[in-house]
């Protein structure tokens, strides 16, 4: 990620999302690896959601949340933190979103997305550094 940026992505409901998707469970013949652990499964999604290799850090306090994309679906959202491995190589967008973007902190609340998004990203800002500004040499996303 470029510093002091989250990247994000639009969804088909035109949407700002994070990175994510579901930790796979495997498949019976191997031929679906499974995800050794939720954190695994984030750095998975985001290198094929946007070509970026990262590390998941700590869960964000108050990222945890379960959300409804449409009616009838309840999906738990769980908010990771992460570094970028690869903050140099440009982002691209996967057959998944319609549009990625780089936003600073303060662009976040004007975005179309889901309060817990919003909320998991200011968090995310806030700890241990008080401000976007004063984020160290592994660049968070």
């Amino acid at each position: 990620m470029r510093r002091d940026r989250v990247l994000l992505l639009k969804n088909e409901r035109d949407e700002w999302e994070l990175p994510g998707g579901r930790l796979e469970v495997g498949s019976a013949d191997g031929a679906v690896p499974a995800d050794a652990s939720p954190e695994a499964a984030l750095e998975r999604e985001i290198q094929e959601e946007t070509g970026w290799e990262a590390k998941a850090e700590p869960l964000i306090d108050g990222g945890t949340w379960i959300y409804q994309p449409i009616p009838g679906r309840r999906v738990l959202i769980i908010t990771y933190g992460c570094a970028g491995l690869t903050p140099d190589r440009p982002p691209v967008v996967s057959q998944e979103h319609k549009q990625l973007g780089m936003f600073a902190a303060d662009e976040v609340p004007g975005l179309n997305m889901p309060d817990g998004y919003t909320q998991a990203i200011a968090a995310w800002y806030g700890r241990r550094h008080g401000h976007p500004a004063d984020l160290d040499a592994s660049e968070r996303m």
